[in-house]
């Protein structure tokens, strides 16, 4: 196999993960405001509203209008998981309680990074290969990656939030080859979702690489 000119990257559950689950971080914010539930149930009803959602991707190319937007995508997401487990009637303030969950996923707090990641990047890096992410996140992962001292190893982040169209789409893997001026046979692709990132980046002729995490 020849050495790619660029590997790119999924982000969550490829490169960092959640610790614990997104249900954990939920509680320990939702337990400041008045609503204290079994983590578990959260985090499943979280999952079933987050599946069930439209793709984090916009039709404006307005930056300010897409971070509303984005915040607004999580904000129902969070909404409908604590309406299913009935208990939007305790929060003693909803708003605020989201807002400071929102900024937490800013942090390096609710995230770990997985082993073996950081010695791969040097390891690529150190053999000239372009490293990229390509991901259906919203624009607080500059702010992540950054926080997780894991920004200055990725030359381009293509997000689906600011690209209007989200994995499996094939807009977003052609958009990020554009820039690096990268033909698709020339890149590999790395990621944790058999659905959006093996068969997404297979669709459009790059080298893909499924990482089953489970496992």
């Amino acid at each position: 196999m020849n050495q790619p000119k660029v590997i790119f990257f999924d982000a969550v559950g490829t490169i960092f993960g959640v610790k614990n689950s997104v249900g954990d971080a939920y509680i320990k914010i939702s337990s400041q405001y008045g609503v204290i539930r079994n983590c578990q149930e959260i985090n499943q009803y979280f999952y079933e509203c987050f599946k069930s959602s439209p793709p984090l991707a916009f039709e404006t190319q307005n930056k300010q209008e897409i971070q509303q937007l984005e915040y607004q995508w999580w904000e129902k997401i969070a909404y409908d998981t604590f309406a299913k487990a009935n208990a939007l009637g305790e929060f003693t303030d909803f708003k605020a309680f989201f807002a400071q969950l929102y900024d937490y996923f800013t942090t390096a707090e609710p995230w770990f990074i997985y082993d073996e990641v950081v010695s791969c990047l040097k390891k690529w890096q150190n053999q000239d290969i372009q490293l990229a992410i390509i991901s259906n996140f919203d624009t607080r992962i500059y702010d992540v990656l950054k926080n997780l001292n894991l920004a200055t190893y990725f030359q381009t982040i293509t997000i689906s939030s600011l690209t209007g169209v989200a994995k499996p789409h094939p807009q977003i893997f052609l958009k990020a080859l554009e820039k690096h001026d990268c033909q698709p046979q020339e890149a590999w692709y790395i990621g944790d979702s058999k659905q959006e990132d093996y068969w997404g980046a297979k669709s459009v002729g790059m080298q893909s690489f499924w990482l089953n995490r489970r496992n």
